[in-house]
């Protein structure tokens, strides 16, 4: 399999309160701003080195407006171009800062599970805010919660089977896990692109919609703090602290002061070339989203609380 598609490169997603949200992302977060333009503002982990993996945009509704991933070359956007428009999908081809601030060059298509999806080569290097000599572990001015980096992403769509397939046959994607239903059908998948459990998740759900975005901590310990401080600050929390069964990740979920879920996520496995995938019955659904409660809450299969 190829190497042409990296890792989530950033989420762009919608805020009916843009001064809030990005208060809520720098200072309870603690992620750092890179850029204000006009209806947007972009924000990146401290130990990434490209300019943004968060954008806020200014809009009616929250939700999802775009995911990004990375490519290791430009001429992987030629290839891709002609795998998506050979799937009878259009493509659109964006110049390097046609789309803002630190943007490299870019396509655009809708899949078939109802998401924009771009594929980005050449972002601005910023830099991770450490020196490349005798640095220290991490920088000493870090406030909040202060994930490293961004994670994975987790969508909704009405067809987990049909995206699914997508997502592996047209750009690469390898299937790590899946939730099957008795008849056969896909419920939820995971999927990934750098050799972690997932860079992109897939539930039952509306079409276009996002379910949770996630950031890394570096272990559980680090989940235990964020939880501490969300609950400090009143953030309202989902899910508290546990594992999950798929991925074998600890996690907590909690919620943007709009409705944007987030996830703070750590743990897991490798993911060799030669991984086959895990399965999941779907009377052990509950087990494989929360290993401990061996349930999920019903709010975990809608958009908002």
């Amino acid at each position: 399999m190829s190497d042409r598609i990296l890792r989530l490169q950033h989420v762009q997603i919608r805020v009916p309160d843009l001064e809030l949200c990005t208060a809520y992302y720098t200072e309870v977060l603690g992620l750092i701003q890179t850029a204000h333009e006009g209806d947007r503002v972009f924000l990146k982990c401290w130990d990434e080195h490209e300019h943004h993996s968060v954008v806020l945009r200014q809009a009616p509704t929250f939700g999802l407006d775009h995911m990004s991933f990375k490519v290791a070359e430009l001429e992987d956007l030629d290839h891709y171009t002609e795998r998506v428009e050979g799937a009878g999908i259009a493509v659109k081809r964006y110049a390097r800062g046609e789309l803002g601030p630190g943007w490299g060059d870019a396509i655009r298509f809708e899949a078939p599970s109802g998401h924009t999806v771009e594929l980005v080569f050449g972002m601005e290097k910023v830099g991770n805010m450490l020196p490349l000599f005798n640095p220290p572990p991490r920088p000493g001015n870090l406030v909040g919660i202060a994930p490293p980096r961004i994670d994975h992403l987790f969508i909704m769509c009405e067809d987990v089977e049909a995206a699914t397939s997508f997502y592996c046959d047209v750009l690469d994607f390898r299937l790590t896990e899946q939730i099957l239903a008795n008849d056969g059908h896909q419920l939820a998948t995971w999927m990934e692109r750098s050799h972690t459990p997932h860079d992109l998740a897939i539930v039952t759900g509306p079409n276009g919609a996002l379910h949770h975005f996630a950031f890394w901590l570096d272990d559980w310990n680090a989940i235990r703090e964020a939880a501490d401080l969300l609950a400090f600050n009143g953030v309202h929390i989902d899910i508290a602290p546990t594992r999950h069964g798929a991925t074998r990740g600890y996690t907590t979920y909690f919620f943007d002061p709009v409705g944007n879920r987030n996830e703070m996520f750590t743990g897991g496995y490798w993911v060799d070339p030669d991984f086959e995938p895990i399965t999941w019955t779907e009377e052990e659904m509950g087990r494989a989203l929360f290993y401990y409660a061996r349930e999920a809450n019903e709010r975990f299969f809608t958009v908002h609380s």
